[in-house]
């Protein structure tokens, strides 16, 4: 019982936190770098991958678990973030966003052990894993992530409540799995933050470097997701990765692109709602989805 309230608990928090110091917050500030820095730390779940209970599966439930095109990549996905991630928080030297940054990538890490546990647990054969290299620029690989987590999230939110809604996830699997989705939503509201106040402290020189940086960075990402809507990965690898837009038909629910969409935008505000409200949130991909789904019946 006590267990229970203790998870309960940490849970809650993970979800809900706001910052003790009232009054507007300045971006590019001191004192909003030190929030979305506490936001992260004071959120933080300290469930472990190992006790994790992974539920026994129905032989057709299982069977449409084991056969998503999905669990190499984001297998291989969290454990290039955690890395990457790693890399960037050594080049900090702010004590606290140091320690965020530390706990971003342990989280990162720890997704990959939560994936690794389910693919044992259920027996799903992954390809060989390729080797994670620190990025050459660790400040490269710490935006590709952090955009990456942007798009990928959004609509990995809306997918998870397709599969919870559709039953595709049994209920105690949805319960296993449902910290790790609302971890991304926290990186990716550190993230946002991070950029947002990074930006506003840099000289107007270079701030025109890292303007050019991050419109290279868009440009990988555009490019990495055509080649996985082709089924090639970065390293020119065949991958059945196109899921984010077959996804729904996959997991049992035939939805439109509209609904899809409208359906990602709700998950993404509600998901976020929790935090403190004067913490920036994503706005470029919900503004992208809402200017697309006027052209959508």
């Amino acid at each position: 019982m006590t267990e229970a309230l203790s998870l309960a608990a940490a849970d809650h928090a993970m979800r809900h936190w706001k910052d003790p110091e009232p009054g507007p917050v300045t971006v590019g500030s001191a004192e909003h770098c030190k929030m979305f820095c506490r936001m992260l730390l004071e959120t933080h779940n300290p469930y472990r991958p190992a006790v994790l209970e992974w539920p026994e599966l129905a032989p057709e439930t299982r069977a449409r678990v084991t056969s998503l095109p999905i669990w190499d990549i984001a297998v291989q996905t969290e454990g290039r973030a955690s890395v990457r991630v790693a890399s960037f928080a050594k080049t900090v030297r702010d004590p606290l966003l140091r320690s965020a940054l530390d706990m971003d990538g342990a989280e990162e890490a720890r997704h990959k052990q939560v994936l690794s546990r389910l693919v044992e647990a259920y027996g799903i054969r992954l390809a060989p894993e390729p080797r994670y290299a620190p990025p050459r620029d660790a400040e490269w690989g710490w935006l590709v992530t952090g955009y990456s987590e942007c798009i990928d999230s959004f609509f990995a939110f809306g997918l998870f409540e397709v599969a919870r809604r559709s039953g595709f996830f049994p209920a105690e699997l949805v319960e296993t799995f449902e910290p790790v989705i609302q971890e991304e939503a926290r990186h990716i509201l550190f993230f946002v933050n991070w950029a947002a106040w990074y930006r506003r402290t840099l000289p107007w020189w270079r701030r025109l470097i890292l303007g050019a940086k991050v419109l290279a960075v868009w440009g990988f990402l555009v490019w990495e997701r055509i080649g996985m809507a082709k089924g090639i990965d970065t390293e020119g690898e065949a991958q059945d990765a196109n899921f984010t837009v077959t996804g729904t038909g996959a997991v049992g629910v035939e939805l439109g692109v509209g609904q899809m969409i409208d359906l990602c935008i709700a998950e993404n505000e509600r998901r976020m709602a929790g935090y403190d409200p004067r913490l920036l949130r994503p706005t470029l991909v919900p503004r992208l989805a809402r200017f697309a789904r006027r052209f959508v019946r």
